[in-house]
């Protein structure tokens, strides 16, 4: 039986379509509750930049979406990305953007350096 080449591209569209969907439900309800301040640098915003202005959850669980609010916080993207960061450190799964801490290296690139330059020669 052939497998359906665009079943993933279907499962990926509902599946962003559903986070959207879920992300203005609370975006919109913590735009209600909360002043549009960035909790952690005090930034203030406007309509015009409030696109800058994020909803963090508390807690990393982007399904925790209490009616009161109180598993989030608005955040400036650049605070935002920062507790994200941090989270990850404090978790031990980055050491820095985009790295992962697997342990000591096991290749050394330049071990046979001398024998390859030799061969040029």
């Amino acid at each position: 039986m052939a497998a359906d080449p665009g079943k993933l591209d279907r499962i990926v569209a509902d599946a962003r379509r559903a986070a959207e969907s879920r992300e203005q439900g609370y975006r919109e309800r913590a735009l209600k509750i909360y002043p549009w301040i960035c909790g952690r640098c005090a930034r203030e915003f406007t309509r015009t930049n409030l696109r800058e202005l994020t909803v963090h959850h508390r807690d990393h669980n982007h399904d925790n979406n209490p009616p009161d609010g109180s598993n989030w916080e608005l955040l400036c993207l650049y605070c935002h990305d920062n507790e994200h960061q941090r989270h990850l450190e404090a978790s031990g799964g980055a050491s820095a953007v985009g790295t992962t801490v697997t342990g000591a290296a096991s290749h050394s690139p330049f071990a046979d350096l001398r024998a390859m330059l030799g061969k040029r020669g």
